[in-house]
């Protein structure tokens, strides 16, 4: 049975490189999920968010490789990132974030896979977040990214670089900040941690 990664399919947006800032062109991908406020280090609400993003994510890869015969990766956790007043965006004032936890799904998982796969997992656990989860196509398109090491609370100066870079480029920041959890804060060293870090853009005007 062939195995589908995505992460490698679509490596130019998962696997960018760290040396330098690249604009690309994100598509329209699946993704399941959750909105939430607070910050993620103390919110309740995260950690329900990543149980049923987690738990959706491996039953439907089990339901797809039984049912359907494909198999494939699950993918890293993403996150887009805001607040009310984007000058007050900053890694000190995370209470007053605003967040989208989510995972990408490949292209055969349609919604009323979803909505089986939702059922299922109901059954066997307690979800509480499970009623707030959606499947819906995300399209990011024009983004600057780049891949970043590091503990997260460190990301300060490559955000502000990115946005120096967006500028000079002659593009305005355009929807949310986004980041890609490549590492695993529960097994790697903070310094280890891989984190694509992703700024949707537009070409500035005048």
């Amino acid at each position: 049975m062939d195995k589908i990664d995505l992460k490698k399919q679509l490596k130019h947006l998962y696997q960018p490189t760290h040396k330098e800032f690249t604009i690309v062109e994100v598509p329209p991908m699946q993704f399941l999920m959750i909105d939430g406020k607070g910050n993620p280090n103390t919110s309740q609400a995260f950690q329900e968010a990543m149980q049923a993003l987690y738990g959706m994510s491996y039953t439907l890869k089990f339901a797809s490789k039984k049912e359907m015969g494909i198999d494939y990766t699950v993918m890293a956790l993403e996150g887009l990132w805001w607040a009310d007043d984007m000058e007050a965006f900053t890694l000190e004032a995370k209470d007053t974030w605003y967040w989208t936890a989510m995972m990408l799904q490949p292209d055969h998982i349609t919604s009323e896979f979803v909505e089986a796969a939702r059922a299922e997992l109901a059954r066997k656990k307690d979800v509480p977040a499970l009623p707030r989860l959606r499947y819906e196509t995300f399209h990011e398109g024009l983004s600057a990214q780049i891949m970043y090491f590091g503990a997260y609370a460190d990301e300060g100066p490559t955000i502000t670089r990115m946005h120096a870079f967006i500028q000079d480029s002659g593009y305005t920041l355009s929807g949310k900040h986004h980041e890609i959890y490549i590492g695993d804060p529960r097994t790697a060293a903070p310094e280890k941690l891989k984190t694509v870090i992703r700024q949707p853009i537009r070409k500035a005007q005048g």
